[in-house]
């Protein structure tokens, strides 16, 4: 079988796929552990990931819920040691797992990070990563796109709102704008904008699958779970 070659490199061109869900530690781990195998073959190969939507729980509100709670409901007795292994996991990433703040629906998060797909491959990966490290190590909503401003003194006449203002950034658009997505604030400002496209993704690359994440690399070899760096660099090998 012929190999797919970049034009621009001569390279071998090593194509991943990855289902994952924005509230999956496993996922990020996993992430960063694809990074650590993309870095050390990048003199062999030129990469194309694409990041595409997975739901762990389809009906989670909007709203949110706290997240250690949630946690305790859903796994009872297992919770706390679950917690503890995640902390150990993220620990070895140099990371500090944080189960403060809320967990909820994450389709806004799926519908930002296929925008910015469109606008690169690269800023897509880029945002995957913004987005958990906030959630899994900071306490930040995955689904707030909410926006507010608050002044850090009492106005008194002639002041400038811009100077007394103290503007809290929705985390989602933050997020984007981190990485250089432009007009994230206007596309979620439509909840129709992007949800078909999440749809159509969602029935090619995740229905068959049951959990996540999940990894096709080069359309036939497929990997589940956050794998370790040695794993993906097998699996390149094989391609």
């Amino acid at each position: 079988m012929a190999q797919s070659v970049s034009s621009n490199t001569g390279k071998k061109l090593i194509q991943i796929d990855v289902s994952s869900d924005t509230v999956c530690p496993w996922c990020f781990v996993g992430k960063r552990n694809l990074d650590k195998a993309v870095a050390a073959s990048k003199d062999h190969y030129d990469f194309e990931i694409r990041w595409h939507p997975f739901f762990l729980n389809p009906s989670a509100p909007k709203e949110g819920v706290d997240k250690r709670k949630f946690y305790e409901d859903k796994f009872e007795s297992r919770a706390q040691g679950i917690a503890a292994r995640m902390t150990e996991v993220f620990r070895g990433l140099g990371l500090e797992y944080n189960l403060s703040g809320l967990t909820g629906n994450t389709l806004d998060s799926h519908r930002l990070i296929y925008f910015a797909g469109q606008q690169g491959l690269d800023k897509q990966h880029e945002l995957v990563d913004e987005l958990c490290l906030g959630y899994f190590t900071q306490g930040k909503y995955i689904g707030d796109r909410t926006h507010c401003i608050v002044f850090s003194e009492p106005m008194k006449p002639g002041d400038n709102p811009l100077t007394n203002a103290i503007e809290f950034r929705q985390f989602l658009v933050e997020s984007a704008r981190k990485v250089g997505v432009e007009g994230a604030a206007e596309f979620l400002e439509d909840p129709n904008n992007g949800l078909n496209e999440v749809k159509e993704e969602l029935e090619k690359y995740s229905t068959r699958i049951s959990g996540v994440p999940h990894y096709v690399i080069n359309g036939k070899h497929e990997l589940s779970g956050g794998q370790p760096p040695e794993v993906f660099l097998r699996a390149f090998q094989a391609n």
